[in-house]
Protein backbone atom coordinates (compact mmCIF):
# COMPACT_ATOMS: atom_id res chain seq x y z
CA UNK A 1 0.00 0.00 0.00
CA UNK A 2 1.54 3.60 -1.04
CA UNK A 3 1.20 5.70 1.92
CA UNK A 4 0.35 9.35 1.67
CA UNK A 5 3.66 10.99 2.33
CA UNK A 6 4.77 8.75 -0.85
CA UNK A 7 2.00 10.33 -3.28
CA UNK A 8 2.91 14.14 -1.94
CA UNK A 9 6.29 13.40 -3.22
CA UNK A 10 5.66 11.65 -6.12
CA UNK A 11 2.51 14.38 -6.89
CA UNK A 12 5.57 17.09 -6.29
CA UNK A 13 7.92 15.47 -8.43
CA UNK A 14 5.58 15.06 -11.31
CA UNK A 15 4.54 19.16 -11.06
CA UNK A 16 7.99 20.13 -10.72
CA UNK A 17 8.87 17.87 -13.99
CA UNK A 18 5.73 19.62 -15.70
CA UNK A 19 6.95 22.75 -15.05
CA UNK A 20 10.76 22.34 -16.29
CA UNK A 21 9.60 21.13 -18.92
CA UNK A 22 6.93 24.25 -19.82
CA UNK A 23 10.43 26.64 -19.19
CA UNK A 24 12.35 24.50 -21.88
CA UNK A 25 9.34 24.85 -23.91
CA UNK A 26 9.01 28.70 -23.74
CA UNK A 27 12.78 29.15 -24.64
CA UNK A 28 14.48 29.66 -21.40
CA UNK A 29 18.33 29.20 -21.03
CA UNK A 30 18.02 29.56 -17.38
CA UNK A 31 15.23 27.98 -15.24
CA UNK A 32 12.19 30.62 -13.99
CA UNK A 33 12.09 29.59 -10.80
CA UNK A 34 8.49 30.73 -9.84
CA UNK A 35 7.87 31.59 -5.60
CA UNK A 36 5.10 32.36 -3.49
CA UNK A 37 5.60 35.99 -3.65
CA UNK A 38 3.82 39.41 -4.95
CA UNK A 39 3.22 39.48 -8.45
CA UNK A 40 5.30 42.65 -8.70
CA UNK A 41 8.51 40.87 -7.48
CA UNK A 42 7.89 38.14 -9.69
CA UNK A 43 7.69 40.08 -12.26
CA UNK A 44 10.82 42.52 -11.37
CA UNK A 45 12.76 39.27 -11.25
CA UNK A 46 11.48 38.21 -14.84
CA UNK A 47 12.81 41.47 -15.87
CA UNK A 48 16.23 40.76 -14.54
CA UNK A 49 16.61 37.06 -15.82
CA UNK A 50 15.57 38.68 -19.55
CA UNK A 51 16.79 42.08 -19.58
CA UNK A 52 19.91 41.40 -21.48
CA UNK A 53 18.90 38.82 -23.80
CA UNK A 54 20.58 38.54 -27.08
CA UNK A 55 18.61 35.43 -28.13
CA UNK A 56 18.46 36.94 -31.47
CA UNK A 57 20.75 40.02 -33.64
CA UNK A 58 18.25 43.11 -32.52
CA UNK A 59 20.92 43.06 -28.86
CA UNK A 60 23.27 44.58 -31.11
CA UNK A 61 21.61 47.67 -31.94
CA UNK A 62 19.14 48.58 -29.05
CA UNK A 63 19.99 51.29 -26.73
CA UNK A 64 17.49 49.82 -24.14
CA UNK A 65 15.39 46.76 -23.66
CA UNK A 66 12.06 47.83 -23.13
CA UNK A 67 10.34 44.85 -20.80
CA UNK A 68 6.83 46.91 -20.40
CA UNK A 69 5.41 48.82 -17.65
CA UNK A 70 1.95 49.73 -15.73
CA UNK A 71 0.72 47.54 -13.15
CA UNK A 72 1.89 44.30 -12.05
CA UNK A 73 -1.75 43.38 -10.79
CA UNK A 74 -3.21 44.50 -14.19
CA UNK A 75 -6.81 43.05 -15.13
CA UNK A 76 -6.27 45.14 -18.28
CA UNK A 77 -3.15 44.62 -20.79
CA UNK A 78 -2.59 46.28 -23.81
CA UNK A 79 -0.27 44.60 -26.24
CA UNK A 80 1.75 46.53 -29.32
CA UNK A 81 4.28 45.73 -31.69
CA UNK A 82 7.56 46.49 -31.07
CA UNK A 83 9.68 49.79 -29.71
CA UNK A 84 9.60 52.63 -31.44
CA UNK A 85 12.83 55.37 -31.03
CA UNK A 86 11.53 56.61 -28.23
CA UNK A 87 10.77 53.68 -26.45
CA UNK A 88 14.45 52.18 -27.56
CA UNK A 89 15.65 55.52 -26.00
CA UNK A 90 13.39 55.80 -22.68
CA UNK A 91 13.58 52.08 -22.09
CA UNK A 92 9.37 51.93 -21.62
CA UNK A 93 6.69 51.56 -23.97
CA UNK A 94 4.67 54.26 -26.09
CA UNK A 95 6.15 57.42 -24.97
CA UNK A 96 5.72 59.19 -28.15
CA UNK A 97 3.62 60.69 -30.39
CA UNK A 98 1.81 57.39 -30.34
CA UNK A 99 2.10 56.92 -26.48
CA UNK A 100 0.54 60.21 -25.79
CA UNK A 101 -2.18 59.79 -28.52
CA UNK A 102 -2.35 56.16 -26.10
CA UNK A 103 -3.18 58.12 -22.96
CA UNK A 104 -5.50 60.32 -24.08
CA UNK A 105 -7.43 57.12 -25.50
CA UNK A 106 -7.89 55.34 -21.65
CA UNK A 107 -8.51 58.66 -20.10
CA UNK A 108 -11.46 58.89 -22.34
CA UNK A 109 -12.75 55.13 -21.09
CA UNK A 110 -11.53 56.14 -17.82
CA UNK A 111 -8.37 54.71 -17.52
CA UNK A 112 -5.12 55.50 -16.27
CA UNK A 113 -1.41 53.84 -17.08
CA UNK A 114 -1.26 52.88 -13.59
CA UNK A 115 -4.49 50.88 -14.00
CA UNK A 116 -2.95 48.57 -16.77
CA UNK A 117 0.40 46.72 -18.26
CA UNK A 118 1.46 47.30 -21.47
CA UNK A 119 3.76 45.54 -23.60
CA UNK A 120 4.92 44.68 -26.86
CA UNK A 121 5.60 41.04 -29.14
CA UNK A 122 8.99 42.38 -29.32
CA UNK A 123 11.45 43.90 -26.47
CA UNK A 124 13.96 45.30 -28.86
CA UNK A 125 13.60 47.74 -31.73
CA UNK A 126 13.58 46.59 -34.99
CA UNK A 127 15.97 49.12 -37.12
CA UNK A 128 14.21 52.02 -38.52
CA UNK A 129 10.77 50.89 -36.96
CA UNK A 130 10.22 48.12 -39.81
CA UNK A 131 7.77 45.52 -39.17
CA UNK A 132 9.12 42.27 -36.66
CA UNK A 133 10.61 39.18 -38.81
CA UNK A 134 9.30 35.83 -37.55
CA UNK A 135 12.65 35.05 -36.13
CA UNK A 136 12.55 38.00 -34.09
CA UNK A 137 9.07 36.99 -32.88
CA UNK A 138 10.37 33.40 -32.29
CA UNK A 139 12.77 34.49 -30.05
CA UNK A 140 10.46 37.07 -27.78
CA UNK A 141 7.43 35.59 -28.07
CA UNK A 142 7.76 33.15 -25.18
CA UNK A 143 9.00 36.21 -22.89
CA UNK A 144 5.81 37.93 -24.26
CA UNK A 145 3.65 34.64 -23.18
CA UNK A 146 4.96 34.45 -19.53
CA UNK A 147 4.42 37.71 -18.83
CA UNK A 148 0.93 37.19 -19.51
CA UNK A 149 0.90 34.20 -17.10
CA UNK A 150 2.27 36.33 -14.80
CA UNK A 151 -0.13 39.01 -14.65
CA UNK A 152 -3.21 37.21 -14.93
CA UNK A 153 -5.48 40.04 -17.23
CA UNK A 154 -9.27 39.23 -17.29
CA UNK A 155 -8.53 41.03 -20.89
CA UNK A 156 -6.21 41.89 -23.83
CA UNK A 157 -6.41 44.34 -26.00
CA UNK A 158 -4.50 44.16 -28.95
CA UNK A 159 -2.70 47.23 -30.65
CA UNK A 160 -2.31 47.23 -34.55
CA UNK A 161 -2.59 43.94 -36.60
CA UNK A 162 1.10 42.72 -35.98
CA UNK A 163 0.22 42.01 -32.42
CA UNK A 164 -3.10 40.66 -33.15
CA UNK A 165 -2.28 38.13 -35.59
CA UNK A 166 0.62 36.80 -33.81
CA UNK A 167 -1.09 36.19 -30.72
CA UNK A 168 -4.17 34.76 -32.41
CA UNK A 169 -2.23 33.33 -34.61
CA UNK A 170 -3.98 33.80 -37.97
CA UNK A 171 -3.52 36.20 -41.17
CA UNK A 172 -6.92 37.99 -41.22
CA UNK A 173 -6.56 41.18 -42.01
CA UNK A 174 -7.20 43.89 -38.77
CA UNK A 175 -10.58 44.95 -40.29
CA UNK A 176 -12.08 41.48 -39.99
CA UNK A 177 -10.63 40.93 -36.24
CA UNK A 178 -11.52 44.17 -34.77
CA UNK A 179 -15.18 44.83 -33.15
CA UNK A 180 -15.45 41.54 -31.25
CA UNK A 181 -14.19 39.69 -28.65
CA UNK A 182 -11.72 36.87 -28.94
CA UNK A 183 -10.61 33.98 -27.43
CA UNK A 184 -6.62 33.73 -26.52
CA UNK A 185 -6.05 30.98 -23.84
CA UNK A 186 -9.28 31.66 -21.53
CA UNK A 187 -8.69 35.19 -21.57
CA UNK A 188 -10.86 37.64 -23.52
CA UNK A 189 -9.48 39.08 -26.00
CA UNK A 190 -9.90 42.02 -28.61
CA UNK A 191 -8.18 43.80 -31.47
CA UNK A 192 -8.12 47.53 -32.21
CA UNK A 193 -6.20 50.47 -34.36
CA UNK A 194 -2.47 51.12 -33.00
CA UNK A 195 -2.46 54.56 -32.01
CA UNK A 196 0.19 55.35 -34.32
CA UNK A 197 -2.14 54.05 -37.31
CA UNK A 198 -4.41 56.58 -35.61
CA UNK A 199 -1.90 59.40 -35.95
CA UNK A 200 -2.31 59.03 -39.95
CA UNK A 201 -5.36 57.92 -40.90
CA UNK A 202 -7.76 60.26 -39.47
CA UNK A 203 -10.76 58.35 -40.88
CA UNK A 204 -10.37 54.91 -38.42
CA UNK A 205 -10.67 57.03 -35.21
CA UNK A 206 -14.19 56.33 -35.27
CA UNK A 207 -13.88 52.82 -35.11
CA UNK A 208 -11.20 52.86 -32.85
CA UNK A 209 -13.40 55.04 -30.63
CA UNK A 210 -16.13 51.90 -30.52
CA UNK A 211 -13.69 49.64 -29.62
CA UNK A 212 -12.26 51.76 -26.86
CA UNK A 213 -16.09 51.61 -25.57
CA UNK A 214 -16.58 47.69 -26.14
CA UNK A 215 -13.43 47.68 -23.87
CA UNK A 216 -14.73 49.82 -21.36
CA UNK A 217 -18.01 47.60 -21.51
CA UNK A 218 -16.51 44.09 -20.87
CA UNK A 219 -13.77 45.15 -18.40
CA UNK A 220 -16.68 46.42 -16.04
CA UNK A 221 -18.49 43.61 -16.43
CA UNK A 222 -15.84 40.99 -16.02
CA UNK A 223 -14.53 43.21 -13.02
CA UNK A 224 -17.65 43.79 -11.39
CA UNK A 225 -19.42 40.56 -11.73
Amino acid sequence: MVSDEYEKTLEAFVLAKNFLTEQVELGFDEVYTQVKTEKSTTLNDFYRQIKDCKKCHLYRTRTNFVFGAGNPEAKLMLIGEAPGREEDLEGAPFVGAAGKLLDKMLAAINFKREDIFIANILKCRPPENRDPQPDEIEACKPYLLQQIKLIQPKIICALGRISAQVLLQTKSALGQLRGKFHDFNGIKFLVTYHPAALLRYQQYKRPAWEDLKLLRREYDNLVHQ
